[in-house]
């Protein structure tokens, strides 16, 4: 009896010490974070942490070029957010490289000169969509508003994901967090593909039904803003604004000349071929690229 006891007494000890060694190397999750630390942080669901990002890799809202409409339309939006106003959620989708990502981290900087430190910008990954309940809980208290940027977005099949976001912006019993608003990028419209869509028509009970259920997730952002391939004229804007703001010693005539041939080898005119480019031309001048 008294070796069953003693058995016993030994289990419980290490039983403990291990918890104790599980809660010391486990950091704590869900502390209130200090949304003045930085001016953006990335989430981090596995700690319930936001990493300060002291410098944010952005383009001069004035550099980006051919997006004219989307710049003023989601700056006017984003003003009204951080003053306190009715705002909507939007979505930038369209082709690859027009600086959907580039226009919503120039907007907020643009944004917090005109209101110093009005918005934070939280990026969340793609594969973190599940725990944004979790990031709006922990925000929902805090002073400071937010901007939540989730770039790239869109699901696969067999991805559930996608309900846990018609939720958030749906609101849920509590509803979207007054200090909260949620941007995303995508090359996709209705943010799945096409395929997936049509499988979930073919094999329903109630086809119309099972697509609306897929489709209407976009339409749950109250701005849709498409971005599409740019033209010639719009590339030459992009290159040769650029080129004044770095001063490339180069005339307009040699630089476009340059530009087009670059286009053509690259079989595109988005604004990440603009910015390639620049950054090619200038190392072939000699010419550091500072201040970005």
């Amino acid at each position: 009896m008294c070796s069953q006891l003693g058995m016993k007494t030994l289990d419980d000890d290490l039983l403990r010490r291990i918890v104790e060694a599980l809660e010391r190397l486990a950091p704590p999750i869900g502390a209130a974070p200090d949304l003045n630390a930085a001016d953006a942080f990335v989430w981090h669901p596995a700690t319930g942490a936001l990493q300060p990002v002291p410098k944010v890799s952005r383009v001069e809202l004035a550099l980006l070029q051919g997006i004219e409409q989307q710049k003023q339309i989601l700056l006017e939006n984003t003003r009204r957010f951080a003053r306190g106003l009715p705002a909507n959620n939007a979505m930038l989708w369209g082709a690859r490289g027009m600086g959907k990502s580039s226009l919503v981290k120039a907007v907020h900087a643009a944004v917090n000169t005109e209101q110093a430190g009005a918005l934070a910008l939280i990026e969340i990954h793609r594969e973190d969509i599940r725990t944004l309940p979790d990031l709006l809980n922990l925000l929902r208290p805090q002073p400071r508003r937010a901007l939540i940027l989730c770039d790239d977005l869109s699901f696969e099949r067999e991805d559930a994901d996608y309900k846990a976001l018609k939720s958030v912006l749906d609101g849920g019993i509590e509803g979207r967090p007054d200090n909260v608003l949620f941007y995303a990028t995508s090359n996709r419209r209705h943010l799945m593909p096409r395929d997936m869509i049509d499988n979930e028509r073919a094999t329903a009970i109630s086809p119309g039904e099972a697509t609306e259920e897929k489709v209407s997730l976009s339409d749950r952002f109250g701005l849709w803003l498409g971005f599409h391939n740019g033209t010639q004229e719009q590339f030459f804007a992009m290159v040769e604004g650029y080129a004044a703001a770095f001063a490339l010693p180069v005339t307009t005539e040699a630089l476009r000349a340059a530009a087009v041939e670059w286009s053509v080898t690259r079989g595109g005119r988005s604004g990440r071929v603009a910015w390639q480019f620049i950054q090619d031309f200038a190392g072939r001048l000699g010419v550091a690229l500072t201040g970005r």
